[in-house]
């Protein structure tokens, strides 16, 4: 079981993503992930998730009183979905008076890319509809170094290794295909312990939205004139 250099133990830490069409849960000990779940349906991300965190904890033989730490995607992503999963696990922290991390979910997908970047700056770019990515740029070692941002693909900077999701909807982003195509909630899980195993604070579990929604109240109604 990892300690924090503040002395506290990690005993049981919840990481959920859904950012992306992809739905992804697991549950981390401190010492290594216990149990993990993932899908990609873009549809259904708040029943997905729910099923997701009932049957890891299930499959650990834990329940929701005891876990006591969160760790959630807060994106960038399209409004819907990501929002399903920040509000889940602030509604979680708050109910179980438990830490909260938020964390770039680009920033997630980059820490799996670095092998296949192979010692190379590299970019992580996932679908933001309406024909645009959202993105940022990693150093070899998957540190963020620019964004993230919404762009149309002729706006990203070209001739890097591109990981996610852009990489296969555009392949002229990048000289050529980093995996994963998604964030996966495991190693998102491994990111918030490490942050919790050095001491440091949590990040606000704030919505990386870089846009407002599709949806919008409607207008007045328009005036018709005879």
């Amino acid at each position: 079981m990892a300690t924090s250099s503040l002395g506290w133990a990690i005993v049981l830490l919840l990481a959920l993503d859904t950012a992306t069409p992809a739905v992804t849960v697991a549950l981390h000990d401190g010492s290594a992930v216990v149990a993990e779940l993932s899908t990609v349906d873009a549809r259904r991300h708040g029943e997905v998730l729910a099923v997701f965190i009932d049957q890891v904890l299930r499959k650990a033989g834990a329940e929701r009183a005891d876990l006591t730490a969160i760790a959630v995607g807060v994106g960038p992503g399209p409004y819907t979905g990501l929002r399903a999963g920040v509000v889940t696990a602030r509604v979680l922290g708050s109910a179980l008076d438990i830490r909260t991390d938020g964390i770039c979910s680009l920033d997630v997908i980059a820490a799996q890319a670095t092998a296949g970047a192979a010692g190379s700056e590299f970019l992580v770019a996932t679908d933001a509809r309406r024909r645009e990515v959202y993105w940022a740029v990693y150093t070899p070692d998957g540190e963020r170094s620019a964004g993230p941002y919404v762009s149309r693909p002729p706006d990203v900077p070209a001739g890097l290794p591109v990981a996610g999701e852009g990489a296969v909807l555009y392949p002229e982003l990048g000289s050529r295909a980093l995996a994963p195509r998604y964030p996966a909630a495991a190693q998102l899980a491994c990111l918030a312990v490490d942050r919790m195993s050095a001491g440091l604070p949590p990040r606000l579990a704030e919505p990386l939205y870089l846009r407002r929604p599709d949806a919008r109240e409607p207008g007045p109604p328009k005036r018709v004139t005879p």
